[in-house]
């Protein structure tokens, strides 16, 4: 592995700490919730971990900065991490955010556990300073296609939005179901309003309309427009993103949010740790943890393993991912090169597709897993 210099005006770390950077979305435009949640999750791990004597007696540190889903704030604030010594980077919940980070951190030398973005091509090139815990795109869009083809629906609309991000799932999901007699139409979320898209869907007799959008907007008017049409209540809504994981998806649409099914990366049973975890989270997030802050938590005790068993150097860390066996709150976690994939990658973390039980929005049920 070819190291790359230190950054220029690299200032070493405080010699009473070890230092991992946190990139995380706080502020709009970034997901703000699922920011909230994965910043729980890095914080509470890194809690424990200095609860147990921290990294051979020094405590760990967690430096965070705010990506706010912008791609280029994300590359200046890996940049200033560098600069500030940490031996580490972890977090990003947007793909085209920790894309861009990504790109950054290999070419500065600095390893980066990415938590939960999932697009395929996290980075250009193969690396060896990248590492990710969340399921690339095309292995968890292909079970959700393979849900909706054993639920009968061959005629799927997508409500989609410029990005990178959509448009890939967009691709897979079309790759994955014409060859089995499905067809996927897309429509413009920016260009119809929701009373055209549900005119498009009468039209067209689609059977499932997926929300390939951002939330709570459009994603609430959709569903809320959809719901309230009568010609389309034999109509499923999915929202394979993940929208519907969070607290104010119920708050939102109450009922209406109800039966849209989703995917998920947590076990159907978490482990004595990830119960531990989990309560924990419930705690400090003063509501129910979702998926993304597990996410958040798995990364700090991989990241502290590492640390532990290799030491704080970066070459030596990016070095050590295929030795990583760390049991996380979701299973064990190892890397190894996926086919495809351009980072070391945790192949696979448990998947499911489940959704809100309308007649209870709390409760979720599971209806398809990997």
């Amino acid at each position: 592995m070819n190291t790359p210099p230190s950054p220029r005006g690299a200032e070493r770390s405080d010699e009473a700490t070890v230092r991992i950077g946190a990139l995380v979305p706080l502020t709009r435009p970034g997901w703000v919730e699922a920011g909230r949640h994965l910043l729980a999750g890095l914080e509470l791990a890194v809690g424990d971990v200095n609860d147990a004597g921290g990294i051979g007696g020094r405590p760990l540190e967690l430096v965070i900065r705010d990506t706010a889903a912008d791609p280029q704030r994300a590359a200046a604030a890996v940049d200033e991490l560098a600069r500030l010594g940490v031996v580490a980077l972890a977090g990003e919940y947007h793909s085209v955010v920790a894309r861009a980070a990504a790109a950054r951190a290999d070419t500065l030398g600095l390893p980066f556990l990415c938590s939960s973005a999932v697009l395929d091509a996290l980075t250009e090139e193969p690396t060896e300073w990248v590492a990710r815990l969340a399921p690339a795109q095309s292995h968890g869009w292909k079970l959700y296609a393979d849900f909706l083809l054993d639920a009968g629906h061959r005629r799927v609309a997508v409500a989609t939005e410029p990005s990178a991000y959509w448009a890939s799932g967009t691709r897979i999901l079309r790759g994955h179901l014409a060859p089995r007699g499905g067809t996927v139409l897309e429509l413009d979320a920016r260009a119809l309003d929701p009373t055209a898209v549900c005119e498009r869907l009468v039209g067209n007799r689609a059977t499932a309309l997926l929300l390939l959008v951002g939330s709570p907007e459009p994603a609430v008017s959709l569903v809320r427009s959809v719901r309230g049409d009568r010609r389309l209540a034999g109509i499923m809504i999915g929202a394979p993103a993940g929208q519907p994981e969070f607290a104010a998806w119920p708050t939102l649409l109450g009922g209406d949010g109800g039966a849209i099914p989703f995917l998920r990366y947590l076990p159907e049973r978490l482990s004595p740790l990830g119960v531990r975890v989990g309560a924990a989270l419930r705690e400090r997030l003063a509501e129910a943890p979702s998926f993304v802050a597990f996410e958040g938590y798995d990364t700090v005790a991989v990241l502290t393993d590492m640390l532990r068993s290799h030491g704080s150097d970066p070459a030596g860390l990016a070095g050590a991912w295929p030795r990583v066996a760390v049991e996380g709150t979701r299973g064990l976690i190892r890397f190894s090169r996926a086919p495809g994939i351009s980072v070391w990658q945790w192949a696979w973390p448990p998947t499911q597709v489940v959704d809100r039980d309308p007649a209870r929005p709390d409760r979720f049920r599971v209806l398809h897993t990997a």
